[in-house]
């Protein structure tokens, strides 16, 4: 999925408290935010293994969500976010393809990495590919509670990642040809 879909996946997760705590809002926009982008950070190593943990992330999600339940400070929050939108970015990675650039071409069999049992968990395929029309599809679907709930700058920045989702996605078969070789 895109990182946009990650994003907004995140930022419904945490608008019903956001809603209802409107003085947390931004740092749990903030930690969505973050946490939706962070486990990409690993295109650089060993893409969906590296930072991506769908299975032990749980472990560290629970409990910085009953901290933040027990002391609501904005710290707290923030982190409890994060931690939740980063180990739901691992999990939703199952649902989509696999981290190849032309999954059209070439399917592999491995979505994201369990650490927990050492192995490859398959991609579902549900949406086919990142930045496919039905991730784009989801991405703005995904958005629109947000821009409800949100406003300032969480509203600007989704407002602007439903644009970039339209045009990556109108644009995502055509990259793969102007990827430089040294990318792949």
């Amino acid at each position: 999925m895109m990182a946009t879909t990650h994003v907004f996946a995140a930022l419904v997760v945490v608008a019903p408290v956001a809603y209802a705590h409107p003085e947390l809002g931004t740092a749990l926009a903030a930690g969505a935010i973050l946490g939706g982008l962070a486990p990409d950070l690993d295109l650089v190593l060993e893409h969906r293994r590296s930072f991506h943990f769908p299975i032990s992330g749980l472990a560290v999600a629970v409990p910085a969500v009953m901290i933040a339940a027990v002391s609501p400070s904005s710290l707290a929050v923030g982190v409890g976010a994060f931690v939740v939108a980063a180990w739901l970015h691992a999990v939703s990675d199952a649902i989509g393809g696999g981290p190849e650039m032309d999954p059209w071409n070439d399917r592999s069999e491995r979505a994201v990495y369990d650490h927990v049992r050492d192995r490859w968990i398959r991609p579902r395929r549900w949406i086919r590919y990142d930045g496919a029309p039905e991730d784009a599809a989801v991405a703005v679907a995904l958005a629109i509670p947000t821009l409800i709930v949100f406003d300032g700058w969480t509203r600007t920045l989704v407002a602007a990642g439903i644009a970039a989702s339209l045009v990556y996605a109108l644009l995502r078969r055509r990259l793969v040809a102007w990827t430089p070789d040294w990318l792949e």
